[in-house]
C-alpha cells in the first residue's frame, strides 16, 4: 500500500482556541489525539508529514516529519495544504499527491484513505474531498500538488475558506455511507474529549 505518489499530511497547525491548550496532545484513553491519527494512516504511507506551529510537538517515529505553516499567522487549514504542497515541490518528482487528515478526528474509516489512493489514477482531477450523505468534511482531502502556485495565490486574496476554494478549483467527491455515527466526530472542546472517551470505553478500544 506505500507504493504510491502520495504524502499522508496531518493538519495540526490550529489554535485550538475552543479546548484551551493543543489539542493533538491531549489524552484520548493511552494515545495523544495526534498518536491516534498516525497509528490510522501509518500503513498507508512511506512518509508522513505534520503540518504543526507547536514547538513542544514531539513524534517518536522515524518516518515523520514535522513543519510549521508556511504563512506567519494562521490561516486556516488551506495554509496548512499549501505548506505541504510547497515542502513536496522542494523535491524534484517526489510525490505528485497529498491526502490531509485532521489531528482531532479519531474515528474515521479507514475505508476513505483506500478510495483516494484509487482516485489518484484519474489524472484530469485536482480535488477530492469526503462526503457522506448529511456534510462534506473538507479536512480529509487528496489534494494535486500542482495546485501550489494558485493555492498560494488565491491565499494572499483571501481565500481562506477550504469548501469556497474547492469550488472554485473543481471539487471532486469521495461518497461514504457512514456505519458508525461517530466516524467523523471533531474534537474542539474538552466536553468533546470526554464523550470520545466513553466513545472508546462503549467499543473496548482500551
Amino acid at each position: 500500500m506505500k507504493e504510491h505518489n502520495i504524502l499522508g499530511v496531518i493538519l495540526a497547525g490550529g489554535k485550538s482556541s475552543r479546548f484551551g491548550s493543543n489539542k493533538s496532545l491531549s489524552k484520548l484513553a493511552n494515545n495523544k489525539l495526534i498518536e491516534h491519527v498516525i497509528n490510522k494512516i501509518d500503513k498507508y504511507f512511506s512518509e508522513i508529514l505534520v503540518i504543526s506551529n507547536d514547538s513542544n510537538l514531539k513524534i517518536e517515529n522515524q518516518k515523520i516529519k514535522i513543519i510549521k505553516d508556511c504563512i506567519k499567522g494562521y490561516l486556516g487549514p488551506l495554509a496548512g495544504v499549501l505548506s505541504a504542497m510547497k515542502y513536496v515541490n522542494s523535491f524534484e518528482n517526489k510525490y505528485k499527491w497529498i491526502i490531509t487528515f485532521p489531528c482531532d478526528t479519531p474515528f474515521f474509516d479507514n475505508v476513505i484513505i483506500k478510495k483516494m489512493i484509487e482516485k489518484t489514477t484519474l489524472p484530469k482531477e485536482k480535488i477530492y474531498l469526503v462526503k457522506d450523505k448529511k456534510q462534506r468534511h473538507n479536512i480529509f482531502g487528496l489534494w494535486s500538488t500542482s495546485l501550489e502556485n494558485i493555492l498560494e495565490e488565491d491565499l494572499n486574496n483571501n481565500y481562506r475558506k477550504v469548501d469556497l476554494w474547492a469550488d472554485k478549483i473543481g471539487c471532486n467527491f469521495i461518497e461514504k455511507n457512514i456505519q458508525n455515527e461517530n466516524e467523523f466526530l471533531n474534537i474542539n472542546t474538552k466536553k468533546d474529549l470526554e464523550l470520545a472517551e466513553k466513545i472508546y470505553k462503549k467499543n473496548d478500544f482500551i
